[in-house]
């Protein structure tokens, strides 16, 4: 089937203690208004850096790309590994190279940040390395802007390929992204509380009773609920390799699971996972279940059981509107709520062994051209 659409769903409710993880210009908790409530927010650019940065301490370095300002020093380090040369003359060179695919460049930096996979950068450094004369010096004229084009559309980084590339310089070279997160909100009311400090002096005169630094820190607690969506036929299309793109569906759940934006951490500690996670598979359209909390919880006994409630309750009462999902899978460490039409599993490590069986009879349906 040459046209199936494919797409993952991923939910996730997740409690906060006291925390300051994504902070907006003044310091403060960012927030949001949403049914008339002000609600914790947490902003997707937030969590998908703490993704980003989970693939690259649980992955293949070699699958993940890198996003600078500084990518012509990166590009001059793979350079300087095909052929031994000064720092100056690699520099040059990787200079040469973005010039040539129509990068503008300043004091060896481009001028916004070049999202580059790391295949790609060695790709390139070869590319470069194999037009050099004896003295290491290479003309923009010599290198041919198709052939360089055309490795950086080829092969992405899985994190370019989920996360999308934008090139204002080259749009040929742009990467639509084949993932979408969403700013993740709190299921009730919240209220930015501060925290007064202070800091003693080890080395301070016994008779100096005072503090030798004081501040505030705002901060504020929260159930959240976390959406995101991968179009796989389109992560297929881009990865070109069934065993490429299942591997990276379970890495994205992992992270989605496992990472948390730092922000904060070492003042408040607020290490937690998710008291629920929800996987499905649809052939129609994904969709966020973030409409279950737009009338927001109200409570003194928690938050997280009457979360799932509603959110149990909410993907039963989208089916008015979508199709049923391939499958469903969930796990949970609360006993009671139970998703209808899900698959429950004991653990993350269930959840997703359950998934890449379930996948092999989709995968192959996905357009791979």
């Amino acid at each position: 089937m040459q046209n199936k659409r494919l797409f993952l769903d991923i939910h996730a409710i997740q409690t906060l203690p006291p925390s300051n993880i994504n902070r907006d210009d003044t310091g403060s908790p960012k927030t949001a208004q949403y049914g008339g409530i002000t609600r914790a927010r947490v902003s997707s650019q937030s969590w998908k850096k703490a993704m980003r940065d989970y693939f690259k301490e649980t992955s293949d370095a070699a699958n993940v790309g890198t996003r600078s300002l500084d990518v012509v020093r990166y590009l001059a380090e793979k350079i300087q590994k095909e052929k031994d040369m000064s720092d100056e003359e690699a520099l040059d060179l990787a200079e040469t190279a973005f010039n040539a695919l129509g990068i503008k460049t300043s004091d060896k930096k481009v001028k916004a940040l070049f999202f580059l996979g790391n295949s790609q950068a060695i790709k390139l450094a070869k590319v470069v390395v194999s037009h050099l004369g004896a003295d290491n010096k290479l003309d923009q004229k010599d290198l041919d802007k198709k052939v360089l084009s055309e490795i950086l559309r080829k092969n992405p980084a899985i994190d370019i390929a989920l996360f999308g590339r934008m090139v204002a310089d080259n749009p040929s070279l742009n990467e639509d992204a084949s993932s979408q997160v969403a700013h993740a909100i709190s299921t009730h009311p919240v209220q930015t509380e501060f925290d007064f400090f202070t800091a003693v002096d080890d080395l301070a005169p016994e008779d100096n009773a005072g503090a030798g630094m004081l501040g505030t820190i705002e901060f504020n607690s929260s159930t959240l609920y976390r959406y995101a969506n991968v179009s796989v036929h389109e992560l297929s299309r881009q990865l070109k390799d069934k065993d490429n793109t299942l591997n990276t569906l379970k890495l994205y759940i992992e992270a989605f699971a496992k990472s948390l934006p730092t922000g904060k951490v070492n003042t408040f500690a607020n290490q937690t996972l998710p008291q629920a996670l929800v996987v499905s598979l649809r052939e129609d359209r994904p969709v966020n279940l973030v409409t279950a909390f737009e009338e927001a919880i109200h409570s003194q006994d928690g938050y997280v059981k009457k979360s799932l409630d509603k959110l149990y309750k909410e993907y039963e009462k989208v089916e008015k509107f979508v199709e049923k999902p391939c499958f469903t899978l969930y796990t949970q460490v609360l006993d009671g709520p139970v998703l209808e039409g899900g698959i429950e599993e004991d653990s993350l490590a269930a959840l997703l062994k359950d998934f890449e069986e379930k996948m092999q009879a989709y995968l192959p349906e996905v357009n791979q051209d």
